[in-house]
């Protein structure tokens, strides 16, 4: 057999190879191309819905929430020093597992800087392990010009493991200022 016939075949088994792998990348992209109508065809066939949560037709419900029984919560502010702190409004119902906010006011009536900050108290006691804030200001110490105003949200859940005898929480905030960081008046 001479070079030229074995060149010339060497080139067509090329082409056909060639041609072969270009059919079959053609084929996978075809394929993932249509795995997505595929996919979701099957999915409202087997009736699952598993695409994303964006395509949901309606919210998800917090399945923790004892929508049985309802819980007061008292809200209490104690000021120790020259300044106004008040809570918004002075009770709450809620069910245990439902998010809540309440929000507290503070102005300092002083004439000087102060840093201050938030000690919360809980009544019952039992209570305390199953308040649980998610935002509050009591995480922070504050510093606050004269006469200046804030306003802060508590947001809480009242734990679904509350023992079924406690229908009230009271949750009281005493402010007070930092001792050693008086500051000068500006």
């Amino acid at each position: 057999m001479s070079t030229s016939s074995w060149l010339n075949r060497l080139k067509v088994a090329n082409r056909e190879l060639f041609f072969k792998l270009a059919v079959v990348a053609l084929l996978m992209f075809g394929f993932g191309y249509a795995l997505v109508p595929l996919y979701r065809a099957v999915c409202e066939a087997l009736g699952i819905n598993v695409l994303s949560l964006s395509e949901r037709r309606e919210q998800a419900k917090n399945t923790q929430v004892d929508e049985g029984r309802w819980i007061t919560v008292e809200f209490d502010a104690n000021a120790r020093g020259p300044w106004d702190f008040k809570p918004e409004i002075s009770q709450m119902k809620v069910h245990p597992g439902q998010m809540a906010t309440v929000m507290y006011t503070f102005r300092n009536r002083q004439d000087r800087v102060m840093a201050a900050q938030a000690i919360p108290s809980y009544a019952p006691k039992q209570a305390a392990s199953h308040f649980n804030k998610v935002e509050c200001f009591c995480f922070n110490e504050y510093t606050l010009q004269p006469g200046e105003s804030k306003e802060w949200p508590v947001v809480f859940v009242v734990d679904p493991k509350l023992p079924k005898d406690v229908h009230t929480i009271t949750l009281s905030y005493t402010f007070f200022e930092v001792p050693g960081k008086k500051l000068a008046s500006l």
